[in-house]
């Protein structure tokens, strides 16, 4: 379990994470979410004492990171998958890290093939691809079999087979009773994989709670139209305050009307309906209804959708 209480840092003028309370329970997976320059990456280096709190505490397992005898028997962490020696091999790294705990050879070859790395254990991590050293910071992660588990970003670079594989094996240690706290920036893999949510923007905690609770909080579902005379059906949906994309060829979104009201003005206006299909929500709608206002980097296209 993961307890933080008025966490807060500072560098400077500038706060990175602000106050924010919150817990990550075992047995479930949590996802936390957040744009670029949120504090995510500074919230899970304080979680793992790698940065110090200006302010608040965060334990890990009832204790202080620092505070506990074996770490690596408690926390498993992949933070950045490229802090190896580049002329070591994935063998050779995974051993030296095994032996500051007296975790025994036969556990780093367990890892070893638990992640696929067999074929390349022997080999420099120098001349690994982005998804091998994915999988590495993974086998480190479980080098001590530990409770809880902190992965930031770990599907970066990996192939389909490789994103499903993690999804696989972050859901069966949630359902070991272990506690799984991951981020990432693909939504349609967090939707799958993850239980509960953690939001963060501009260091703030924006929300917490289940993945559908979540989902729900999304300000406007949308609605599929087919219709062979687009273009007028989009003009008038516009001028009723409706956001509308074109997707395809006489097929639209619309967002900001129920397909009730969409349906009611066509017909006023005998415009003909070949589709109308609520989409529903989805965590990207979400995740960019709950932080609209907390990007750091916003870039033209999003300001001029934002504004409309």
């Amino acid at each position: 379990m993961i307890e933080a209480r008025d966490l807060t840092k500072r560098y400077g003028d500038t706060t990175a994470v602000d106050n924010a309370s919150f817990e990550v329970m075992p047995g479930t997976v949590t996802g936390f979410l957040g744009p670029n320059g949120s504090g995510k990456s500074t919230t899970m280096r304080m979680i793992v004492g790698l940065d110090r709190p200006t302010a608040g505490a965060v334990t890990v397992n009832g204790k202080p990171y620092a505070a506990h005898a074996a770490p690596l028997r408690e926390v498993g962490v992949l933070l950045d998958a490229k802090a190896v020696h580049t002329g070591r091999s994935a063998y050779q790294h995974l051993r030296a890290m095994a032996a500051t705990h007296g975790i025994p050879t036969r556990r780093v070859r367990e890892v070893i093939d638990m992640t696929g790395l067999d074929r390349v254990a022997d080999k420099r991590v120098g001349g690994f691809s982005l998804g091998m050293g994915q999988r590495l910071g993974i086998a480190a992660a479980m080098l001590g079999d530990p409770h809880t588990l902190i992965l930031d970003e770990p599907v970066n670079g990996l192939d389909p087979e490789g994103v499903k594989w993690v999804r696989t094996m972050v859901r069966q240690l949630a359902g070991e009773g272990r506690t799984v706290f991951i981020s990432s920036h693909l939504m349609s893999e967090m939707a799958q994989t993850a239980d509960h949510l953690l939001v963060i923007g501009r260091g703030r905690i924006i929300t917490a709670g289940r993945l559908a609770d979540v989902i729900a909080t999304a300000r406007q579902a949308t609605v599929r139209v087919v219709t062979p005379r687009p273009a007028e059906l989009a003009e008038l949906l516009t001028g009723e305050g409706a956001t509308v994309t074109s997707v395809a060829s006489g097929q639209l979104e619309v967002a900001e009307l129920t397909s009730a009201e969409i349906g009611d003005l066509a017909a006023a206006r005998g415009l003909p309906l070949h589709e109308l299909t609520p989409l529903g929500a989805s965590l990207e709608d979400a995740f960019l209804s709950l932080t609209r206002d907390e990007v750091e980097y916003r870039s033209e296209t999003m300001t001029q959708g934002a504004s409309r």
